[in-house]
């Protein structure tokens, strides 16, 4: 995957991403061979002969340490490492230090909670793998008071706006208000803003 410059050569903990821009700009990084003096420049580690100094760094980036990250997401961050509408991301709360890492499923952008960072494929792949069927739990606001009926019919699964039915999911009442109830959800499976979609269905039986 082509990254830029100045980010792989952070990557590769040779330095932070302005003092790589200074190499670059330097004339003292190279690409299969070929002086990048220039911002700007996208190579790919896989594919791609880069050298700072002489030395060559792809090596520095095969053998990283694999990185495991817990992060108490916040609201107003995207569970992405890019987006076109440049809001911004978990990635962007992390050092720089620690290389590319990569949010280990989501929370919605309005949503604050565990999530897991890593540059770790295997333990990426086995979390979101549905066949592991490892469970997330998640605290949800709902306004107004669901009747018992409603949140089972949700405990049994339901149908979305998108025609897909969701599997059973636990859900324990925590404490209410007049106006409010708190929930815990615990959910088999992890559907783009499940969560909201399912309290939306709540609140409107």
């Amino acid at each position: 995957m082509e990254e830029r410059l100045q980010k792989i050569i952070a990557m590769a903990g040779l330095a932070s991403r302005r003092h790589a821009e200074q190499m670059i700009l330097a004339g003292e990084v190279t690409v299969n061979g070929k002086i990048v003096d220039m911002l700007g420049v996208r190579a790919d580690p896989e594919s791609d002969h880069i050298k700072v100094r002489g030395r060559l760094i792809n090596p520095l980036l095969q053998t990283r340490e694999k990185v495991h990250i817990l992060l108490n997401k916040p609201k107003g961050y995207l569970s992405s490492v890019a987006d076109p509408d440049r809001r911004p991301l978990v990635t962007d709360l992390m050092p720089e230090a620690l290389g590319r890492l990569y949010p280990v499923g989501r929370l919605d952008f309005n949503t604050e909670g565990l999530l897991i960072l890593t540059n770790d494929g295997d333990l990426t792949n086995f979390v979101t793998a549905a066949r592991n069927n490892v469970e997330k739990v998640y605290e949800a606001k709902v306004k107004g008071l669901p009747p018992e009926p409603a949140i089972e019919r949700l405990r049994r699964g339901i149908i979305l706006e998108d025609g897909v039915r969701t599997k059973p999911a636990e859900i324990e009442h925590l404490e209410s208000t007049d106006s409010n109830a708190w929930f815990r959800i615990t959910l088999h499976e992890g559907r783009n803003q499940q969560i909201r979609m399912i309290s939306t269905c709540a609140e409107t039986h």
